[in-house]
């Protein structure tokens, strides 16, 4: 059925009259407008004032014939499409042939069949409705690609703002990213630590443009953030980890391998979260495998997620290969996968070391040829050299300038809060600000809590832990803590913190004194461990510090801790 919301309007174009009025006649009978011409030059006249929906166009005319008044229509149509119906007496097959190659969509012999003029024009307009329906959405389509590509460039340069910071002109470090859109869904960010450590991390997310982007950008962000202020990599992991648990759907997460190189030790540290195994291309020419031990970032909730990389020890000239599923995954036209065998098969035949990175991506290349990739390819190398090497051509990344090199804390507790207030969390969060406490809160927590609790329940309560021998003993105990906590008046509990870096770590010193009156601690061997439960707290303290001395008259306490960047 034809849809009548406008009329058909039907250029008619004969210069026989009696032929054209029979047409018109025929046309005007169906409820369709016509727009009349007597020859070829008329015809293409009317055609540019009025735009009809559909042509009967006489083969042979004056001035112009039909064939030439065909091809300038179509011409002038462009794209949208204007059935044009010769009208002509010829029968013979090549002057028929000339009237579809003219630009011709059908003809009519003379005698008309009215009938059948108006089963052309009827089926005709269907296709010239279905023509415009289509370019209008291709047009919508356009402009939705054209707004989507908008809204990716915009997120990429976002992203590259980001990234700028980076180290990603190292000279260990060689990279190639083929993106299958402008944002794609590998990421790949690399900074060197205050200490001079390189961390890389490689991540591939579910999907692809701006759902990739929506967890690269927190990614990116929370890494060079944490990196440039020395934080491990468990901490960074477990950031990230933490934050795209909390934004991403459920089904997009991120797949990820993160290494960190320590030039000086030449080692490094890796973890691999979901993506294809990293290689170790030893100088001896042995290739190791470092298969994925966890789950990819962005699924488990952090008391669950586990940031525990694993530490190698490399020798230089060693290199570290990282890559997407996108490299063992690509196809060639028959639909094979270039699979693991044949980047194990260019290892082998590798004869250069320099060039191997550039021959895995020619074996691939070489293997789609032509073929559309389904997937981003991403390839990372990574070379263990001298830092100065490492580093050339730049400055050695300054260690510990983004970070409070040297500092001293003093905070003093009353009488008054010594029930109901306690300084461990506090003073705490301040010591896991420096990035390299962090791997070592557990250790500080129970130095400072056995020192505080010593201060407080055998310096200033004055309480005997000759009490805590047997059960009953542990209960008096405490309830005379709970008593002299509520009763006391004067007094005080001081804790000191000092705290300086060092070129692979930095040094902790910690000062408790309290008001008391001090105790004989020349009898409290701290290297010897005793069933009894009087000195267990100096004891532990001891053991886990470096050193730990106590004052005369037993009521000032210092320890010293000393911690390292690779602990």
């Amino acid at each position: 059925m034809i849809n009548n919301d406008r009329e058909i309007t039907v250029l008619v174009a004969d210069d026989t009259d009696t032929d054209r009025l029979i047409l018109e006649t025929i046309v005007k009978k169906e409820g369709h407008r016509v727009i009349s011409a007597r020859d070829g030059v008329e015809a293409v006249e009317q055609f540019e004032n009025s735009r009809p929906d559909i042509v009967l166009l006489d083969a042979l005319m004056p001035n112009m014939d039909g064939f030439e008044a065909a091809r300038r229509i179509k011409s002038l149509a462009g794209e949208e499409l204007i059935p044009i119906i010769f009208l002509t007496s010829l029968t013979d097959t090549p002057s028929l042939v000339k009237c579809l190659e003219a630009g011709g969509d059908d003809f009519l012999s003379k005698p008309y069949n009215r009938v059948i003029l108006q089963a052309k024009i009827k089926a005709f307009y269907r296709m010239r409705t279905m023509n415009r329906t289509m370019l209008n959405q291709r047009d919508q389509i356009v402009k939705h690609n054209e707004h989507f590509l908008q809204e990716q460039t915009v997120a990429k340069q976002v992203f590259d703002n980001i990234t700028s910071g980076g180290d990603l002109n190292t000279s260990s470090l060689r990279y190639f990213l083929s993106p299958l859109a402008v944002f794609n869904g590998d990421v790949m960010v690399a900074s060197s630590t205050p200490a001079g450590n390189f961390m890389v991390l490689l991540g591939d997310f579910t999907g692809h443009g701006l759902p990739a982007a929506i967890g690269a950008m927190p990614l990116a962000t929370t890494f060079y953030g944490m990196v440039s202020k020395g934080f491990s990599m468990a901490d960074i992991l477990a950031e990230i980890n933490g934050k795209l648990k909390s934004i991403l759907p459920v089904g997009l997460f991120c797949c990820a391998t993160m290494v960190e190189v320590n030039f000086r030790k030449s080692s490094i540290r890796i973890w691999n979260g979901g993506l294809p195994p990293a290689y170790i291309y030893r100088n001896s020419g042995t290739v190791e495998a470092m298969k994925s031990t966890h789950l990819p970032l962005g699924v488990l909730n952090n008391r669950d997620f586990k940031a525990d990389p694993a530490l190698l020890q490399l020798e230089y000239g060693d290199r570290l290969y990282l890559w997407s599923d996108g490299i063992h995954e690509s196809r060639n036209a028959d639909g094979d996968m270039f699979g693991e065998e044949r980047l194990m098969a260019t290892f082998a035949s590798n004869t250069v070391r320099d060039q191997l990175f550039d021959d895995l991506l020619a074996q691939v290349k070489a293997f789609t040829g032509d073929v559309e990739k389904s997937d981003d390819l991403s390839l990372v190398e990574l070379l263990m050299a001298p830092i100065d090497v490492a580093y050339k051509d730049r400055f050695e990344p300054a260690k510990a300038q983004s970070q409070l090199a040297e500092w001293s804390l003093s905070f003093e507790v009353k009488p008054s809060s010594f029930a109901i207030f306690d300084p461990l969390p506090l003073l705490l969060s301040v010591l896991l600000e420096v990035p390299g406490l962090r791997n070592h809160s557990g250790t500080l927590y129970t130095v400072i809590s056995e020192l505080y609790t010593n201060a407080l329940e055998h310096g200033v309560l004055g309480l005997d832990s000759g009490l805590k021998n047997d059960p009953e003993g542990f209960d008096q105990y405490y309830q005379l803590r709970k008593e002299r906590t509520k009763e006391i008046t004067q007094g005080f509990i001081r804790i000191s913190l000092t705290h300086k870096t060092s070129s692979d770590g930095g040094v902790l010193s910690v000062i408790v004194e309290d008001s008391g009156l001090g105790f004989d601690f020349n009898a409290l061997e701290l290297d010897r461990p005793k069933v009894e439960y009087s000195g267990r707290g100096l004891r532990l303290v001891s053991s886990l510090c470096d050193t730990l001395k106590i004052e005369p008259p037993g009521n000032l306490v210092k320890a010293t801790y000393r911690w390292h960047s690779d602990d």
